[in-house]
């Protein structure tokens, strides 16, 4: 055979898994049909890569089998990765919410895993054409350069997020040619798009930006919401894209901390004289303050006159704002595939397929999918380690 293993995708999961498997002593070959490895990572963050977060948990991956995802990142956890980021003396901080970013370039984190790959028998063809896996142990896939065989074949093409960054379906058409099943796939973590009413509203806000819970069902996030000429983004959205389904309502308060009947009562008495789209303003920025005014009929009159039912409308409308989402943007913009391979097929504790040792499935194009903020990436990092452990 020419090599030991090949993995399928330069991403986080595929470089992962090569540098495990060589330094394991493995002969390794990475294909990629993309000209550079790495290139999802160097876009992450901003340029920056929120590459792990400090309060990784099972419960905060969304799978058709919520327990699969717990063996790997027990074995290789966020504290790991964390440790080979300092190794490499790479400068990080922490945000609010546990994520951790580099002080400087994501290609900072690309460049160490490359010299983790270096550290152990690694090959690299990228740039061109990969053709289907075939065969059962030893596996072979055909290539622009010719046909290469393995023992083991690790696939780690990701999902379907991002086309322009060269997403596939490569790995969910080899898993179905191995009788592996695939779970429904939708975008995940993507902004969510409005019918014309709502949209009209919106768009005159877009750029505002506001710390607010957003709820759909059971689930909450608390975060920024954006206004967008397309509809809402930000944190918050992006977070509870991966829980809406369509003909769901959203309920976002745009004021957290704040019970807004009673404090406009309250405004009322001492600003008698100012309008409720003014005194609004002092909770929220100003454009917006002003559209929900107006929303709920309340523009041009002063606090005096308003009765307060209407004031509790108003409020209402603040802290629980239901919204009809008409859908969201798509794969263009979607960060993750929510769905992919189905777990039943495969083994939590190496990733392998149950029915053809030697077959292994990473990252995103398994059926686990993180929250915002450093959740997908450890992902990658967990379950394309405990692959390259075994591969």
């Amino acid at each position: 055979m020419d090599y030991d293993v090949i993995i399928i995708g330069a991403g986080a999961a595929g470089l992962m898994a090569a540098a495990a498997a060589g330094q394991r002593g493995r002969r390794v070959l990475v294909l990629d049909h993309g000209e550079k490895a790495g290139a999802k990572i160097l876009i992450s963050g901003g340029g920056r890569c929120n590459f792990t977060n400090r309060n990784i948990a099972p419960d905060r991956y969304l799978s058709a089998n919520p327990h699969f995802a717990k063996s790997a990142l027990k074995r290789y956890s966020q504290n790991d990765f964390i440790a080979l980021v300092n190794k490499y003396r790479i400068a990080f901080h922490q945000r609010d919410l546990g994520q951790l970013f580099c002080d400087q370039s994501s290609a900072l984190i690309l460049n160490m895993l490359l010299d983790e790959c270096g550290a152990g028998s690694v090959d690299f063809q990228v740039g061109l054409k990969v053709g289907p896996v075939c065969g059962a142990g030893p596996y072979s896939v055909d290539t622009e350069d010719g046909p290469v065989t393995a023992e083991s074949i690790i696939v780690a093409t990701g999902g379907l997020s991002i086309p322009k960054m060269g997403a596939s379906s490569y790995a969910h058409f080899t898993a179905r040619d191995y009788s592996l099943g695939v779970t429904e796939m939708r975008p995940a973590l993507v902004p969510l798009t409005f019918t014309a009413a709502d949209l009209d509203f919106m768009r005159v806000l877009t750029g505002i930006a506001v710390d607010a819970i957003v709820t759909c069902g059971k689930t909450t996030f608390r975060e920024a919401v954006l206004f967008t000429h397309r509809g809402l983004s930000g944190p918050a959205i992006l977070q509870i894209s991966s829980y809406w389904r369509e003909g769901q309502e959203i309920f976002v308060n745009l004021a957290p901390d704040t019970d807004v009947t009673a404090w406009l009562i309250e405004r009322k008495n001492q600003r008698p004289k100012a309008e409720a789209k003014t005194v609004l303003g002092e909770l929220l920025p100003s454009r917006l303050a002003d559209g929900l005014a107006a929303l709920a009929k309340l523009e041009h009159r002063p606090m005096a006159e308003l009765p307060n039912k209407a004031l509790a409308t108003l409020g209402k409308l603040v802290n629980a704002w239901k919204l009809l989402p008409a859908g969201t943007e798509g794969w263009r913009t979607a960060e993750v595939t929510l769905g992919g391979v189905d777990t039943a097929g495969l083994s939590s504790k190496t990733m392998e397929a149950k029915s053809f040792p030697g077959l292994f499935f990473v990252g995103e194009a398994v059926d686990v999918t993180g929250w915002l903020g450093g959740y997908n990436f450890q992902w990658a990092w967990s379950s394309g380690w405990v692959a390259g452990q075994h591969a």
